[in-house]
C-alpha cells in the first residue's frame, strides 16, 4: 500500500507541474487566453482532487486513532471501495483493529481471572488511588469491615475512626498491626502496604489479614506453658510438705488414735521441730514464688521522658563493671550517635538492661575473653533499638521459645521471671524484646522501641 500511495501522489504532482507549465506557456508564450483559462480550471480540479484524496486517507487514519483512544473497537472498514489505496488502507486498519480487539479481550479475560482469584482469597485485598477512591475491595475485606459497598476510604470512619486515620499513614512496603471494632467486636489485623503506578496514577495496594485466631492460639499456648510451669513449681513445694506432714502426724498417732503424753520423747520433739522448720521454709519459698508472680502482673505505669541512650548504656555498664572484679569479662559500649534519644521510663528500661547484662555475665562464667557489647542505633524504619550482645555459648533452638515464659529457668538459683518481666516492660512502652542466638558463638537481645 505504501508504494501505491506514493505512486498515486507523485503522478498527481507531476500532472499538476505539467499543467502549471502549460498555463505559463499559454498566457505568456503563445498568448492563448482560452487554452490558459481551460488549463487553469483543470489545475484547480487537480489540486482539489489531491487534497480530497489526502483528506480521505487522513480521515480514515484519524477516525481509527480516535476510536482506539476512546476504546471503541466496534468500527468497520469496508473492503469493497473502488479506490485501491483506500481499499488497502481499510484492509490494514481492519486487521490492526482486529488484533487490538483480541488483545483487549485477552486483557479483559485476564482481569476477570485475577478478580475471581482475589475474591477467593481469604485475606482482605484493597486498592485505592491517591485521592482515596477505592478501585477494588474483595469480599473478604468488606466482610471484615462490615461494609456491603466500599467506594472511598472515608467510609472507614463509619467502621472505626482509629482505623480511618491509621490506614492512609501506612508507608510503602510497610507493615502494621491494628485493632479496631466492627459489628462482631474487636478485630486484630496485620496490614501490609505497597504502591504502584497505573495510568499515571499512584495506587496503593493493601493486604489485610485477620490475626485474631493466631493471637488466640498463641495466647492459649502461652497460658498452657505458664500453667505447666506454675504446676511444676507448686507441686515441687507442696509435695514435700504433704509427705513431711504425714510423717510428723504418724509420730503422734497409733492405730488412728493420738498417743499419750508419756510416750513423747525428746527425739520425737526434735524431729517435729525440724520438720516444722522445713515446712516453714517450703511455705516461705512458695510465698516468694507468689510474690514474684504478683510483681510480674503489677508493674507500674511507665513515666516516660526523653533520655540519652549513651548515658543510659554507660550507667548500666558502670553498674555491672563494679561487680566484675577479678573477672575476665569486658563490657563495651558503642553509640553511633551521641544525640540518640529515647522517650521512656529510665528506671524500668534500666531494670531491663541490668537484667540482660546479668544474664550475659552468668552465661560467660568460666569463659576466656568474654565480651558483652551494649549498643544503640536507629533502624531503617527510624525506630530506636538497643542491642545487648555477648559471645557466650548461646541458646539452643529447643529453649529459644521457652526463655520468655514466666518462671522458666535453666539455673538452680534463677527465679525465671527476669526475661518475662523485661518483655512485659517493653510491651508497656509500645516496643518489643527479641532474641537472636547462634549456639557456641553469640546471643543478642534487641530492645526495639516503636
Amino acid at each position: 500500500m505504501k508504494h501505491s500511495f506514493l505512486i498515486n501522489i507523485l503522478s498527481r504532482l507531476l500532472l499538476i507541474i505539467a499543467v502549471a507549465i502549460g498555463i505559463g506557456w499559454a498566457f505568456f508564450g503563445a498568448n492563448q487566453l482560452i487554452v490558459g483559462s481551460v488549463l487553469s480550471l483543470f489545475l484547480v480540479i487537480l489540486l482539489f482532487n489531491v487534497l480530497h484524496y489526502q483528506n480521505r486517507v487522513n480521515e480514515r487514519i484519524n477516525y481509527f486513532f480516535e476510536a482506539v483512544k476512546n476504546e471503541d473497537f466496534s468500527l468497520a472498514f469496508p473492503a469493497h471501495k473502488n479506490d485501491k489505496i483506500i481499499r488497502e488502507l481499510n484492509t490494514h486498519l481492519a486487521d490492526v483493529n482486529k488484533q487490538i480487539q483480541l488483545i483487549q479481550m485477552k486483557n479483559h479475560q485476564q482481569e476477570q481471572y485475577f478478580r475471581a482469584l482475589i475474591e477467593h482469597v481469604g485475606i482482605g485485598i484493597l486498592s485505592y488511588d491517591e485521592n482515596g477512591f477505592v478501585v477494588h475491595a474483595n469480599s473478604a475485606l468488606k466482610k471484615l469491615l462490615g461494609l456491603e459497598q466500599f467506594t472511598h476510604l472515608k467510609q472507614l470512619e463509619k467502621v472505626d475512626n482509629k482505623l480511618a486515620q491509621l490506614l492512609p499513614q501506612i508507608l510503602q512496603n510497610g507493615q502494621r498491626l491494628i485493632s479496631f471494632n466492627n459489628k462482631q467486636g474487636k478485630v486484630n489485623v496485620s496490614i501490609k502496604a505497597s504502591t504502584f503506578q497505573n495510568k499515571n496514577k499512584t495506587m496503593t495496594l493493601l493486604s489485610v489479614q485477620d490475626i485474631n485466631k493466631e493471637l488466640d492460639e498463641k495466647e492459649l499456648d502461652s497460658w498452657m506453658r505458664l500453667i505447666r510451669v506454675l504446676t511444676h513449681e507448686i507441686m515441687n513445694s507442696i509435695a514435700p510438705v504433704t509427705s513431711l506432714s504425714e510423717s510428723l502426724s504418724n509420730f503422734f498417732t497409733k492405730e488412728g488414735q493420738p498417743i499419750s503424753p508419756a510416750e513423747i520423747n525428746q527425739k520425737m520433739i526434735n524431729t517435729t521441730i525440724r520438720g516444722l522448720e522445713v515446712i516453714k521454709e517450703q511455705g516461705n519459698g512458695l510465698i516468694t514464688f507468689v510474690e514474684s508472680y504478683r510483681k510480674l502482673t503489677r508493674l507500674p505505669k511507665p513515666e516516660k521522658k526523653l533520655i540519652s541512650i549513651g548515658d543510659l548504656l554507660e550507667k548500666t555498664a558502670l553498674l555491672r563493671r563494679s561487680n566484675l572484679t577479678g573477672n575476665k569479662i569486658r563490657i563495651n559500649v558503642t553509640i553511633p550517635n551521641d544525640r540518640l534519644l529515647l522517650l521512656a521510663d529510665e528506671k524500668l528500661i534500666s531494670q531491663v538492661l541490668i537484667n540482660l547484662v546479668k544474664n550475659a555475665v552468668e552465661a560467660l562464667e568460666g569463659q576466656e575473653k568474654g565480651v558483652i557489647e551494649l549498643s544503640g542505633r536507629e533502624n531503617q524504619n527510624g525506630e530506636v533499638e538497643i542491642w545487648v550482645r555477648d559471645n557466650g555459648p548461646g541458646i539452643s533452638p529447643e529453649l529459644i521459645d521457652e526463655i520468655f515464659v514466666p518462671f522458666f529457668t535453666t539455673r538452680e538459683s534463677g527465679s525465671g521471671i527476669g526475661l518475662s518481666l523485661s518483655r512485659q516492660i517493653m510491651r508497656m512502652h509500645g516496643g518489643s524484646l527479641k532474641v537472636n542466638s547462634i549456639p557456641q558463638k553469640e546471643t543478642c537481645f534487641i530492645l526495639q522501641f516503636s
